[in-house]
């Protein structure tokens, strides 16, 4: 049996990387009927064409799926299209929720836009903890630095479209030659020009994940009172909350909200608005009185398998048939 990695699917085959060879496999039917989907990332067994296994997962994300990576690079433009904080700052959250290194690279450095930008992005994201990187790929500034923080890696980039993720790509290797389309003038924004995720060497020791962008991002899973922990600012503080629950928005007796000078503006407004989007999810469970099953839960960045309904009704059917035995047995005694 041969191991490997996931470099790309597409339609019914998967292309495994050995770091010696490529090859294209089909996946077995046994797997096929197991919940756990195989995606670009995926370490496997395979042999004579055919994944035969999947083996433990370091990491993954979803929207788009890939595992196995090492960090998360999200790139925005400092124009064309103009920043924008929140988006930046719920790519920053979802990375936090699946426990992935995050580095920050602002592109377009060539353009003419208001240079106290850049005093303000260190100004919020460097006291967080953030690896910041300046490029523009075009005048191919910052590309040392870029290449720096790739080294030894396999990196995904996210952000928006018409920020230049591919240009950079094709910056630091131009044999690439990924697509790339222009911004729209009238949208401020580009269109994806990438259609399906795909791992590409970018030298011998680097690797990056080129995907078909992170599209209609919301913080619908989670509940309320647990979007604090994906603020880095706040979570030192939310212990100290007079009510267990609190949401730092009004409430009394909240230790984020003395600390409120603490926390830019900008991220308390993302952090209000990911809220709104997890109340919804709040209510649906509670109206709802259920959530959709899934065949693993995620404890601490790990996968555990969970026991489905079906084999839980069944442990419940056989427990109430055990009881009804025991009470008729009693009325025989009787």
């Amino acid at each position: 049996m041969t191991q490997g990695q996931i470099f790309k699917i597409h339609s019914d085959f998967y292309y495994v990387d050995t770091g010696d060879s490529t090859y294209e496999c089909k996946v077995r039917d046994v797997l096929k009927k197991q919940k756990e989907k195989i995606i670009v990332g995926d370490f496997v067994e395979f042999s004579g064409g055919y994944i035969e296994k999947l083996l433990p997962r370091k990491s993954y994300i979803t929207r788009p799926s890939v595992a196995n990576i090492d960090q998360i690079i999200i790139v925005s433009a400092l124009k064309e299209p103009d920043l924008n904080l929140i988006q930046l700052n719920r790519y920053i959250a979802l990375a936090k929720y699946f426990g992935i290194k995050t580095i920050l690279c602002f592109n377009k450095e060539d353009l003419d836009f208001d240079p106290e930008l850049k005093t303000k992005i260190v100004g919020i994201y460097d006291k967080l903890g953030f690896d910041i990187v300046f490029t523009s790929a075009t005048e191919h500034l910052g590309l040392q630095a870029f290449k720096n923080v790739l080294e030894g890696k396999i990196s995904v980039l996210c952000g928006n479209s018409g920020v230049g993720k591919s240009s950079l790509i094709n910056a630091i290797n131009p044999n690439l030659k990924l697509r790339t389309k222009a911004v729209s003038e009238k949208l401020q924004r580009g269109t994806h020009t990438t259609r399906h995720c795909e791992i590409i060497k970018i030298n011998d020791n680097s690797k990056i994940v080129d995907t078909p962008g992170f599209s209609n991002i919301k913080f619908d899973f989670i509940l309320p009172a647990d979007v604090d922990l994906l603020f880095d600012e706040m979570i030192p503080y939310r212990d100290g909350c007079k009510y267990s629950d609190c949401l730092h928005i009004n409430e009394d007796g909240c230790n984020v909200l003395e600390h409120f000078a603490e926390i830019d503006d900008s991220r308390y407004e993302s952090y209000l608005a990911f809220v709104e989007e997890a109340k919804s999810y709040k209510e649906k469970l509670k109206y709802e009185g259920n959530k959709i099953e899934h065949s693993k839960k995620m404890i601490n960045n790990k996968s555990v398998a969970k026991i489905s309904e079906r084999k839980r009704q069944g442990a419940r059917n056989n427990l109430k048939q055990q009881v009804y035995k025991e009470l008729d047995m009693d009325m025989e005694e009787g």
